[in-house]
């Protein structure tokens, strides 16, 4: 049967699933749409894919135009899962967050094999894409497909090859992302690798699926643990009256030994504040103690902390109680220029400066409005710039869009807290944090 999927991949005649119409799923869609594959998307929200199927987009970086196109060459969207046994490959990208104390929480892709495991059948290749610990594929994708009657390797095949995007980076793509690919044997290895390779530039296989895991895994550590150090050396350096950004800079000009990361009022995204701890609840299961990325979490989760007292403490020099201000957040996306505001530090801000009290508002050019999520519940809309600015006591920088105007911002604020190192610090009404 490994000879028939690889042949169907190969000649492009394989109808590929992908479940998770989300920032990971739906470029997916766009890809294999782009290399001539007939591509059925699968979700929970219906209204996801009614506005898919209607030709638009949910998501900033991604077109309508490329929607409609992928619709006109024959996609679909679905929450119907008896249409699983309709393709050949089935991709999995579902949200994988944290639950109490920080441990995994992996309803969605419970939920996703539930839906599935009725309608698989012989020939398909399963893919797990989403970010996991070290175990995940091999402990709940393949006792859920055995029990189907599936001979893993033989006539059904399951893989695990991580996600990698970086929304609003212009430089890498879906396409261009080397791609890390493995399986369950080498027959599953084997298939998701060609099926990778039609899509991207380069494909990097790995032993077994553990390994792919933790790939993605150390990855996101990387950051998390380096963003954390800079996060502490920030505060250091505010302490010592010196700009960190300068000093990033002057590092930054060796040309080996060093990768220069920033600073910021806090971790947001949908990996790097979570995944590292899918490493820590998995390592304490070998009696392992991950004190890196422990250490690297907590401060890294207590920066919106800094900002509030860094915020607290200008007020009070211009004789202002934080309980009678008017604060204006600037940026609830989790990074600069795009639309995704899962986990951003700037949720926690709101969150913060309204238990002191704060009269609090936001500006985000591509988040109108907050929408109401397990943890936060604002009912908040972005307010008009230019005509409001000068009315707030204070304004906090805490997403570095490259849209706003800067030098507007340093002019017109009366207070500004600069938690992304983009304003001049030496100005009277800038404050660094």
């Amino acid at each position: 049967m490994i000879n028939g999927l690889l042949k169907k991949i190969n000649n492009k005649s394989a109808t590929i699933g992908i479940i998770g119409l989300g920032y990971v799923g739906l470029p997916l869609v766009i890809r294999f749409m782009e290399e001539k594959f007939k591509v059925i998307g699968f979700d929970i929200d219906d209204q996801k894919c009614r506005k898919l199927n209607a030709g638009e987009s949910y998501i900033r970086h991604i077109t309508e135009k490329s929607i409609q196109l992928a619709q006109k060459n024959g996609f679909s969207a679905t929450s119907n899962w008896n249409r699983i046994t309709e393709v050949d490959c089935i991709l999995i990208c579902v949200p994988t967050p944290l639950g109490p104390n920080n441990s995994p929480n992996l309803q969605f892709i419970h939920n996703t094999l539930n839906f599935i495991k009725g309608h698989l059948r012989k020939g398909q290749l399963l893919v797990l894409e989403s970010t996991t610990y070290p175990g995940t594929t091999d402990e709940e994708l393949v006792p859920v497909v055995k029990k189907q009657g599936f001979h893993i390797g033989v006539d059904f095949f399951i893989a695990y090859s991580p996600e990698r995007e970086d929304p609003g980076n212009p430089n890498y793509s879906t396409k261009t992302i080397p791609k890390v690919v493995s399986g369950i044997t080498e027959n599953c290895r084997d298939a998701s690798d060609c099926l990778y390779q039609r899509i991207v530039t380069q494909t990097v296989t790995v032993s077994s699926t553990r390994v792919a895991e933790m790939t993605k895994l150390l990855e996101n550590i990387h950051r998390a643990v380096n963003i954390g150090l800079v996060n502490e050396l920030k505060i250091a350096a505010d302490k010592m009256d010196i700009d960190i950004h300068e000093v990033i800079r002057a590092a930054s000009t060796k040309p080996f030994g060093f990768t220069p990361y920033y600073p910021g009022p806090g971790l947001g995204g949908h990996c790097i504040p979570i995944d590292p701890f899918y490493l820590t609840w998995k390592a304490k299961q070998y009696g392992v103690k991950t004190r890196f990325i422990e250490l690297a979490g907590e401060i890294n989760t207590n920066m919106p902390i800094w900002v509030l007292e860094k915020t607290e403490l200008a007020l009070k020099n211009r004789g202002i109680n934080i309980s009678e201000s008017k604060i204006l957040i600037l940026g609830m996306a989790y990074k600069k220029n795009v639309d995704d505001m899962r986990e951003s530090p700037s949720l926690k801000l709101i969150e913060l400066l309204l238990k002191k009290h704060a009269d609090v508002e936001y500006h985000d050019f591509y988040i109108p409005e907050i929408p109401k999520s397990r943890k936060y519940d604002f009912n908040l809309k972005s307010i008009k710039l230019e005509s409001n600015i000068g009315k707030y006591d204070l304004v906090i920088l805490s997403t570095d869009h490259d849209q706003y105007d800067y030098e507007f911002l340093q002019k017109n604020s009366k207070l500004i807290v600069d938690t992304r190192g983009r304003l001049d610090r030496d100005l009277s009404n800038v404050i660094s944090a």
